[in-house]
């Protein structure tokens, strides 16, 4: 399977709809691979909050309806990042969208964990609540955003749910990009999983992004990583790894936790 993951700089300097006929084009130059995957709030920059209101979008917004036709004419299917979501109750959400190769929605995730620690997306943004999972021909995605990756426990419930390659877009920042490599690495080595992870290049409301978007294999080895800068970091890997991994060295079949109730 071929991967390619759209490391695009944000820049305050280009509007909204700019950079998503940008990103539009850069999904068809990905015309070869099986799946392409965006960054988390590329439309806005994941540190800019006062744009997550002005520029949220329906479901099937302007974002929704670029990116279906970009996979359609790539024949990809297209991991689009996330988007500013605004429900119909006027709620906003951080929402992931998967479309088929036939531009068909596969998908859509709200992200479970908030960051901000009582401000920024934690305030302004709901949580999501259900755990999401793609059928590929060849392995099933299970799905994320940026400091989900934190969380252990949500990966876990992707194994369990049959997840064998684990999609995570993200704004991350330069300032803790170690911890960023390090739980990539951490999340595909307990998983035994693939882990593709999609940052973004540039600077959001001056914080400056992480990029070195990643591709770690299920013994935790790095495939591929990408620099600082604006970059599509394309990989081949095998998602039977993941079969042969698991059975190679059955680390999930000893677990003990977690399967059942405690007992009192």
């Amino acid at each position: 399977m071929r991967a390619s993951l759209i490391q695009i700089a944000v820049d305050e300097d280009e509007s909204v709809a700019s950079r998503r006929q940008r990103m539009a084009a850069l999904v068809r130059d990905q015309a070869g691979s099986d799946l392409v995957v965006l960054p988390e709030l590329w439309t806005t920059g994941a540190f800019a909050y006062e744009e997550f209101g002005p520029e949220a979008e329906p479901l099937e917004g302007p974002t929704y309806e670029t990116m279906a036709k970009a996979a359609s004419d790539a024949g990809v299917w297209l991991h689009a990042g996330s988007v500013p979501e605004r429900d119909p109750d006027g709620s906003l959400y951080n929402t992931s969208l998967v479309f088929s190769p036939s531009g068909d929605l596969a998908a859509a995730y709200r992200k479970i964990h908030r960051f901000g620690f009582g401000k920024g997306e934690a305030v302004l943004m709901g949580a999501g609540r259900d755990l999401v999972t793609v059928r590929l021909p060849g392995t099933t995605l299970g799905v994320a955003t940026c400091y989900d990756l934190r969380f252990p426990e949500l990966f876990r419930s992707l194994v369990d749910a049959g997840a064998e390659t684990l999609v995570i877009p993200a704004g991350w920042p330069e300032r803790r990009r170690a911890h960023w490599t390090l739980l990539a690495q951490a999340r595909a080595v307990e998983n035994q999983a693939f882990v593709l992870a999609c940052g973004t290049a540039g600077t959001h409301a001056g914080v400056p992004q992480a990029g070195h978007s990643i591709v770690v294999d299920p013994w935790g080895e790095v495939l591929a990583e990408a620099g600082a800068g604006e970059e599509v970091l394309t990989v081949d890997f095998d998602p039977a790894r993941v079969a042969a991994t698991r059975e190679q060295f059955p680390a999930l079949k000893d677990r003990m936790l977690g399967l059942e109730p405690p007992r009192r």
